[in-house]
């Protein structure tokens, strides 16, 4: 294992939870700040001998809405970590905030107090878009938070936006991807609506209450992405995520790399030693658990070799770098190429793949449809 490690934080809280969302995220819950705080810094404490000897060079701060938490509280959280970790003097030390529930005071202290990235939930820069996602907060708010955090010396920003909403146009999506470009961000996310079962707006849509863009409108807000952020200086280096150049969020490469990280609250996942652990998502459980001074893991998955090879195939074809096989031979001691013939040929024949120097990677077309591409990877227990 890599001595360079990132860890996850999750903060569960929202002030309202979106129409599509089925995240491990609750509303309503502020009377319980303190104690599932208290709850994390304690689970932080015990678990911090899973990563002895190695140093963090990424601690992120996920939810849920983690500005929602008071400045104080964020920072004690923070301490908590550095306290107990040897985390690196140059780490990405990120926080995904939501307009509305931030300002220029809370910006400025996050990061005097060492946070450097900050991620907002934008969406869209359309009000009207905005209401129809659940979104509680306006397009002159996205604006206001990402020009405040600027200000507050945040360099590196990022925007969540998304497409396929709820009575959303191509002519939103232009106008938010160049209002974007406008901010002068760092990075840009671009996510393409799925809707989840149970969410409200699963029910909505069942009901006639609401419509989605049709296929057409869908793949054309897509390529309207694919092709304004590179032409701006956006790099795409992962299917969804866009950067200046050196802004790619290292944290989630370590998703992407199959790298080890470790995961600290309710619902928080994490990956060491050929394990997946994954906490209980209740919040008032995870409480409970640590109080009692029992382990709030849920789940604990072990990853065999067949499946380890087919996860790390596909996250790797995810990104613009794609898979270099000598790096798959250093961690498994098989030769992709070998082990995965069929599925290579078969897909350089549709041209969702292509070769490069040491590897294979997404083409264009590979990009628009990964799932297919990923897909052909799944393990095969007979190998």
């Amino acid at each position: 294992m890599t001595d360079l490690t990132g860890i996850y934080v999750h903060i569960p809280f929202c002030r309202q939870k979106c129409f599509y969302c089925d995240f491990p995220s609750y509303a309503g819950l502020d009377s319980m700040f303190d104690a599932y705080a208290a709850a994390l810094r304690r689970e932080i404490d015990r678990r911090s001998g899973l990563l002895s000897g190695c140093r963090i060079d990424t601690v992120y701060f996920g939810g849920g809405t983690p500005s929602l938490l008071p400045v104080k509280t964020l920072l004690l959280i923070l301490e908590t970590i550095q306290r107990r970790f040897m985390v690196t003097g140059d780490a990405e030390i990120s926080m995904e905030a939501n307009p509305g529930t931030i300002d220029k005071e809370k910006l400025r202290t996050l990061r005097s107090s060492g946070f450097n990235r900050i991620s907002f939930g934008v969406q869209s820069f359309s009000d009207v878009v905005l209401r129809s996602a659940g979104r509680i907060h306006t397009a002159r708010q996205a604006v206001q938070s990402v020009m405040e955090a600027q200000v507050a010396g945040f360099d590196n920003v990022s925007v969540d936006l998304m497409y396929g909403l709820p009575g959303q146009t191509q002519a939103d999506v232009f106008a938010s991807l160049q209002q974007a470009i406008g901010l002068q961000l760092a990075h840009i996310s671009v996510y393409g609506l799925k809707v989840e079962e149970g969410t409200p707006l699963e029910t909505a849509l069942d009901a006639g209450r609401a419509a989605l863009p049709d296929e057409d409108d869908e793949l054309a807000m897509y390529e309207m992405a694919a092709h304004i952020l590179p032409e701006n200086g956006y790099s795409r280096y992962e299917i969804s995520n866009y950067a200046r150049p050196g802004s790619e969020c290292r944290h989630n490469l370590k998703y992407w790399r199959y790298q080890p990280y470790i995961g600290f609250g309710a619902a928080a996942c994490s990956f060491l030693d050929s394990e997946r652990l994954t906490n209980t998502p209740d919040v008032t459980e995870y409480i409970a658990r640590v109080d009692a001074n029992q382990g709030p893991v849920a789940v604990r998955e072990h990853i065999d070799a067949c499946t380890a090879m087919a996860e790390y195939a596909f996250l790797a074809l995810r990104t613009s770098m794609g898979i270099c096989f000598a790096d798959f031979f250093q961690r498994f001691q098989v030769e992709f190429q070998c082990y995965y013939a069929e599925q290579i040929d078969h897909l350089l024949h549709q041209r969702l793949i292509c070769n490069h120097p040491g590897g294979i990677r997404l083409t264009q077309l590979g990009m628009k449809f990964g799932n297919l591409v990923f897909a052909a990877f799944l393990p095969k227990k007979d190998k």
